[in-house]
Protein backbone atom coordinates (compact mmCIF):
# COMPACT_ATOMS: atom_id res chain seq x y z
CA UNK A 1 0.00 0.00 0.00
CA UNK A 2 1.85 3.32 -0.82
CA UNK A 3 -0.80 5.74 0.14
CA UNK A 4 -3.25 5.84 2.88
CA UNK A 5 -6.88 4.60 2.21
CA UNK A 6 -10.07 4.95 4.65
CA UNK A 7 -11.97 1.58 5.25
CA UNK A 8 -15.75 1.37 5.40
CA UNK A 9 -16.71 -1.46 7.96
CA UNK A 10 -20.57 -1.78 7.08
CA UNK A 11 -19.41 -1.49 3.49
CA UNK A 12 -16.72 -4.62 3.81
CA UNK A 13 -19.34 -6.75 6.07
CA UNK A 14 -22.00 -5.88 2.94
CA UNK A 15 -19.70 -7.93 0.67
CA UNK A 16 -20.25 -11.43 2.10
CA UNK A 17 -22.11 -13.55 4.25
CA UNK A 18 -20.19 -16.63 5.20
CA UNK A 19 -19.42 -17.24 8.60
CA UNK A 20 -16.10 -18.21 10.15
CA UNK A 21 -13.98 -17.15 7.26
CA UNK A 22 -11.86 -14.02 8.22
CA UNK A 23 -11.83 -11.40 5.22
CA UNK A 24 -8.55 -9.11 5.01
CA UNK A 25 -9.29 -5.14 5.35
CA UNK A 26 -5.88 -4.26 6.27
CA UNK A 27 -2.41 -4.28 7.17
CA UNK A 28 0.06 -2.80 9.72
CA UNK A 29 3.51 -3.50 11.56
CA UNK A 30 3.07 -7.20 10.30
CA UNK A 31 -0.56 -7.43 11.63
CA UNK A 32 -3.89 -8.26 9.35
CA UNK A 33 -7.28 -6.56 10.64
CA UNK A 34 -9.73 -8.91 9.61
CA UNK A 35 -13.70 -8.90 9.27
CA UNK A 36 -15.31 -12.14 9.92
CA UNK A 37 -18.67 -13.05 10.92
CA UNK A 38 -19.28 -15.69 13.40
CA UNK A 39 -22.56 -18.17 13.86
CA UNK A 40 -23.10 -20.86 16.14
CA UNK A 41 -19.60 -22.61 17.62
CA UNK A 42 -16.01 -22.65 16.53
CA UNK A 43 -13.62 -25.18 16.94
CA UNK A 44 -11.72 -25.27 20.63
CA UNK A 45 -8.06 -23.78 19.75
CA UNK A 46 -4.67 -22.16 20.80
CA UNK A 47 -2.34 -20.40 18.93
CA UNK A 48 1.53 -21.18 20.23
CA UNK A 49 2.67 -17.56 18.85
CA UNK A 50 -0.06 -15.05 18.46
CA UNK A 51 -1.96 -13.12 20.47
CA UNK A 52 -5.35 -12.02 18.78
CA UNK A 53 -7.77 -9.17 19.46
CA UNK A 54 -11.31 -9.69 18.51
CA UNK A 55 -13.52 -6.28 18.23
CA UNK A 56 -17.14 -6.94 18.52
CA UNK A 57 -18.37 -4.12 15.11
CA UNK A 58 -22.01 -5.56 15.49
CA UNK A 59 -23.89 -8.01 17.93
CA UNK A 60 -22.73 -9.93 20.51
CA UNK A 61 -20.38 -13.37 20.95
CA UNK A 62 -19.18 -15.40 24.13
CA UNK A 63 -15.60 -16.22 24.25
CA UNK A 64 -15.32 -19.68 26.02
CA UNK A 65 -12.21 -20.87 27.98
CA UNK A 66 -11.65 -24.05 29.55
CA UNK A 67 -12.05 -22.88 32.92
CA UNK A 68 -14.78 -19.54 32.54
CA UNK A 69 -16.45 -17.73 29.59
CA UNK A 70 -16.99 -14.06 28.50
CA UNK A 71 -19.36 -11.86 26.87
CA UNK A 72 -18.06 -9.55 24.41
CA UNK A 73 -20.73 -6.88 23.80
CA UNK A 74 -20.66 -4.19 20.55
CA UNK A 75 -17.81 -1.83 21.19
CA UNK A 76 -16.02 -4.17 23.53
CA UNK A 77 -13.15 -6.17 22.77
CA UNK A 78 -10.97 -8.78 24.39
CA UNK A 79 -7.48 -9.96 24.04
CA UNK A 80 -6.36 -13.63 23.59
CA UNK A 81 -3.01 -14.24 25.01
CA UNK A 82 -1.02 -16.99 22.80
CA UNK A 83 -1.24 -20.27 23.98
CA UNK A 84 -4.41 -20.10 25.67
CA UNK A 85 -7.33 -22.35 24.64
CA UNK A 86 -9.97 -20.58 23.17
CA UNK A 87 -13.68 -21.10 21.36
CA UNK A 88 -15.88 -18.32 19.92
CA UNK A 89 -19.35 -18.71 20.51
CA UNK A 90 -22.46 -16.63 18.96
CA UNK A 91 -25.74 -17.94 18.86
CA UNK A 92 -27.22 -15.12 17.33
CA UNK A 93 -24.47 -13.92 15.55
CA UNK A 94 -22.07 -11.50 15.48
CA UNK A 95 -19.57 -9.33 13.12
CA UNK A 96 -15.98 -9.03 14.77
CA UNK A 97 -13.00 -7.01 13.88
CA UNK A 98 -9.82 -9.31 14.49
CA UNK A 99 -6.27 -7.83 14.90
CA UNK A 100 -3.61 -10.62 14.66
CA UNK A 101 -0.08 -11.61 13.31
CA UNK A 102 -0.04 -12.03 9.59
CA UNK A 103 0.91 -15.37 10.25
CA UNK A 104 -1.90 -16.19 12.71
CA UNK A 105 -3.62 -19.55 11.39
CA UNK A 106 -7.99 -18.70 12.00
CA UNK A 107 -7.72 -22.73 13.71
CA UNK A 108 -4.16 -22.47 15.10
CA UNK A 109 -3.26 -25.86 16.46
CA UNK A 110 -6.61 -27.20 14.86
CA UNK A 111 -6.80 -28.16 11.57
CA UNK A 112 -10.10 -29.19 10.16
CA UNK A 113 -13.24 -27.90 7.68
CA UNK A 114 -13.37 -24.57 9.53
CA UNK A 115 -9.50 -23.96 8.59
CA UNK A 116 -9.03 -21.04 6.37
CA UNK A 117 -5.57 -21.24 4.76
CA UNK A 118 -5.97 -18.92 2.07
CA UNK A 119 -7.68 -15.29 3.40
CA UNK A 120 -9.49 -13.23 0.72
CA UNK A 121 -8.32 -9.58 0.64
CA UNK A 122 -11.56 -7.60 0.26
Amino acid sequence: MDSAEKVNITEKLARFDKHWSPKIVGELNGQHVKLVKFLGEFVWHHHDDEDEMFLVVDGRFRMEFRDREVWIEEGEFIVVPRGVEHRPVAEEGASVMLFEPASTLNTGNVRDEMTVTEVDRI
